[in-house]
């Protein structure tokens, strides 16, 4: 099975020697240990997968990075990785999924989400773009959700939700 729509089962590396001071409080307020459960869709058009999630976050200095695995169809695990750079407010980077592509992220920090937009390493849902949001959700809650046009409707789809808890 291809899972195209996790690029939140991973590794999030933000390093950088011109981080904004805002945003070392916030990759910090990352880190720990995580546990929860979500969606995801193969297509815009598909019924949803549940899956189970647990992630391991750390910080040191300006790096943080998560590594994690969700599990989806009771049998089925897809590790997937991320690797970001933080440059005053913008982020950007690349994002590596099941099928082993590159694809790439950029965006900025709003409040409590990193909002991203996504080029596939190849065409998804009729294109090659969507949007991710990584967002904290009060002080041990993190939801990280991909959005996608639906090809046929024009429609912007939910493809992928995961919410965690720090444990």
């Amino acid at each position: 099975m291809r899972l195209y729509c996790l690029p939140f089962l991973a590794l999030f590396s933000c390093a950088a020697g011109n981080v904004n001071a805002n945003e070392v409080p916030f990759l910090k307020s990352l880190a720990g240990e995580w546990a929860g459960a979500g969606m995801m869709k193969r297509t815009t058009s598909s019924s949803p997968i549940n899956l189970d999630c647990s992630f391991q976050s750390k910080t040191q200095g300006e790096a943080f990075s998560m590594n994690g695995k969700c599990r989806g169809l009771l049998v089925v695990s897809r590790a997937v990785s991320a690797q970001l750079t933080v440059t005053g407010s913008q982020y950007a980077g690349q994002y590596i999924g099941p099928s082993g592509g590159v694809s790439n992220l950029n965006g900025r920090r709003s409040g409590d989400a990193v909002n991203l937009a996504v080029h596939w390493s190849k065409i998804i849902n009729g294109d090659r773009s969507a949007s991710m949001t990584i967002q904290r959700v009060g002080t041990n809650s993190i939801r990280i959700r991909t959005v996608d046009r639906d090809p046929e409707s024009g429609r912007q789809v939910v493809t992928s939700e995961i919410n965690l808890r720090r444990r």
